[in-house]
């Protein structure tokens, strides 16, 4: 790294000025030609110093010129609701921010309603991104945030908390960083305050006092001594955006506040050694009210009534990532052995503490020999007492994460279905549900990052094993378990026509009967299905005593309602008694099969043979007197319907028709399915880096 090779340089001549020079200073006869000789080597050093310093701050399209105008910074951050007080000192935080320079624009991460009022305020400026990924209790992922802020056009991307105030000597520190002439990531630590007694005036550019206190000034209000932690408080990070990537490997779905995912990436970062990758904690004044979460705790309807206590499946969660992905378990970075940062007296310099290394990022324009000896001295008495200040904070490094660690908790998501039924049910009380192995949890994120662009946020999923269960919290998704299942879920041979296929499919109706007996409608759908649009409101639209299938029929012409061709893996069910009744004989018929639940549909609602046929797309069952009614296929196509799935361009085919959606069925194995769908375009899950596709992705690259 070229600031390394420029230390070494420095050390490498006071090494030789020490064993060279001072014998002369020790001879009374060679006295006047060592100090003859100290001056001219001064000299000398200073300027192979300046030249050294010039070479490593300034861009290669900057050599022999002076940058005049600063870097376009873009800050990112995920605010909470702009409500009561929590609104407020969000607002103040972001006011400080965009008072900072007009070359500063703001993105905030979020699906609120009272986020996208409070942007248009600022608009052009403040824009508001809710195209990441968000947990379903609204938690957005700090991998997601990361990748849409690399993927921005500004010089320079800042991840910051919303609350966090920001003064003005962050502005000035972005523009010495975007001089080095090298990639980099600097992160800086937030010091907590209990209150603060200033507001912005109305430009958002000046401090005034609003309260009675004996503080005049915010320059006296900060330099009072504030809770400082270094490691674990809330935290700045930036960096360029140059060609390097920010650390080797994937970036775990962290979720965003929730513990590690700063420390994770900084310390992979430093381990990459792409980027040169500081402190800039002394350097950047930025400051928030510690009591913060508390209050939003107490007044904020968003977290649906769940307080920060009761969700430690989230903190649990990054922490298992922590430690299955990276090396912060197995080897965490001392952050007191990497350069810092800091402004003294005018002047930015890079210190290493551990090994007492100073390095100037700048100096001043030239001097004559005579003051450059002066001023030298006067810098040095300075900087040793800016260091021994940073020293003095040595205490506040703590950086220890081993009180993260705890591999006996299990993780858990502690809502009954009952709750998650409450919480995710549209206005009609109507959920979409999947059941789904670990088998298929690439399928089921695909169908998730779809309904989540369709806008369609009333889904559960069924976990049919641990480990889909496990996997389905880390992604934030709102699952239960069910617990009643005898057989082990086959990675690759859990597929059609086998006898873990068989088990498999009877428990979906089971599950299907005990939710319409809660009182909710629900939309059956295998992860394997493509949503082009919604279908709730036409399957709704046939009202109650109706159960809506898909046809499995694959002939052009003739009957859809063809014996054993309803296809269980879509299907509308509303939650009346007539519904309800129909479906205890499909679980009891199923129950005493040996083959799946599909025929069981077939047999037990249009007879065995299709004797309660009415006519060529419905039947009625006459013990209970339900109607099942046959999709057109042409809106809901099967896998075998007009070989769609052969189309050159699938999307466009099924777009032509109307297509609601297209069921990659017809074909067995999940690897084969993969290899279908994947390529098609009708596939909306990155599984590499385990993020759901954007607009504002560079890439599109996936792996099976």
């Amino acid at each position: 790294m070229k600031i390394s090779n420029s230390l070494f340089l420095s050390l490498t001549t006071m090494n030789f000025f020490q064993s060279i020079l001072f014998p002369f200073l020790y001879n009374n006869k060679a006295k006047p030609l060592g100090l003859w000789l100290i001056w001219l080597w001064g000299f000398t050093l200073i300027g192979v110093s300046f030249y050294a310093t010039q070479l490593m701050i300034l861009p290669s399209s900057f050599k022999g010129q002076i940058l005049l105008d600063g870097p376009t910074i873009t800050i990112f951050t995920a605010p909470r609701p702009f409500v009561g007080s929590i609104g407020e000192r969000q607002a103040l935080a972001i006011r400080s921010w965009l008072g900072l320079s007009p070359d500063i624009s703001v993105v905030l991460f979020s699906q609120q309603p009272s986020v996208f009022s409070f942007a248009e305020l600022f608009s052009p400026r403040v824009s508001v991104e809710p195209n990441v990924d968000f947990t379903f209790l609204g938690t957005p992922f700090f991998h997601s945030m990361v990748a849409r802020s690399k993927a921005s056009s500004s010089d320079v991307s800042v991840v910051i908390d919303p609350d966090t105030i920001l003064l003005p000597d962050f502005i000035q520190t972005m523009k010495y960083a975007h001089k080095l002439d090298h990639d980099w990531l600097l992160f800086s630590s937030s010091k907590s305050v209990s209150h603060f007694p200033f507001h912005l005036d109305a430009d958002g550019k000046r401090w005034f006092q609003d309260d009675g206190s004996r503080v005049k000034t915010l320059k006296d209000f900060l330099s009072q001594d504030w809770k400082w932690n270094l490691c674990d408080g809330k935290m700045l990070i930036a960096w360029n955006n140059g060609d390097l990537p920010l650390h080797k490997g994937v970036l775990p779905p962290f979720l965003y506040g929730k513990g590690l995912h700063n420390r994770w990436l900084i310390n992979e970062a430093l381990l990459s050694d792409f980027r040169f990758v500081f402190d800039a904690s002394w350097a950047i004044s930025n400051l928030y009210v510690n009591d913060l979460d508390q209050d939003f705790d107490r007044a904020s309807e968003y977290f649906l009534g769940l307080a920060t206590g009761k969700r430690f499946w989230e903190v649990t969660g990054n922490s298992n990532l922590a430690m299955l992905y990276g090396s912060l378990y197995f080897h965490e970075q001392n952050f007191s052995n990497i350069f810092r940062l800091f402004q003294c007296g005018g002047h930015y310099l890079f210190i290493n503490s551990a090994q007492m290394v100073v390095y100037p990022l700048k100096y001043k324009g030239s001097l004559s020999l005579r003051k450059q000896v002066m001023f030298k001295s006067t810098r040095e008495k300075k900087t040793l007492e800016c260091i021994d200040t940073i020293r003095s904070t040595e205490g506040a490094n703590d950086c220890s994460v081993e009180n993260y660690w705890n591999v006996s908790t299990p993780i858990s998501l502690p809502l009954s279905l009952d709750i998650l039924l409450s919480l995710r049910a549209d206005k009609n009380k109507t959920v979409v549900l999947a059941v789904v192995g670990y088998s298929y949890k690439e399928m089921l994120m695909s169908w998730v990052c779809r309904l989540n662009h369709l806008q369609i946020s009333n889904f559960l999923v069924c976990a049919l094993d641990d480990d889909i269960y496990d996997f389905s919290i880390l992604q934030g998704l709102p699952v239960f378990k069910y617990a009643n299942l005898e057989t082990k879920i086959s990675f690759d041979n859990c597929h059609f026509g086998t006898e873990c296929f068989q088990k498999v499919t009877k428990v979906k109706s089971r599950i299907v009967l005990q939710i319409l007996k809660l009182g909710y409608n629900v939309l059956m759908s295998d992860v394997d299905i493509y949503w082009f649009k919604n279908p709730l409101p036409l399957l709704s639209s046939f009202g109650p005593a109706v159960l809506v299938a898909q046809s499995d029929e694959y002939k052009l012409t003739g009957p859809i309602n063809l014996p054993r061709r309803l296809n269980s893996g879509f299907y509308y069910a509303h939650s009346d008694f007539t519904t309800i009744a129909a479906l205890e004989k499909v679980v009891k018929h199923a129950a005493n099969s040996n083959l799946s639940e599909q025929p069981s549909f077939y047999d037990t609602l249009c007879g065995e043979g299709g004797y309660n046929r009415i006519d060529d797309s419905s039947c009625l069952e006459p013990q209970t007197n339900l109607t099942v009614q046959f999709l057109d296929r042409n809106l809901f196509p099967n896998g075998a319907y007009k070989d769609l799935w052969q189309a050159s361009n699938v999307k466009e085919a099924c777009l032509m028709k109307g297509c609601f959606i297209i069921h990659n069925n017809w074909i067995s194995g999940r690897r084969k399915k993969l290899e279908r769908q994947v390529p098609s375009g009708l596939w909306e899950y990155d599984m590499s880096t385990r993020m759901c596709f954007q607009m504002w992705h560079k890439t599109k690259v996936v792996y099976f």
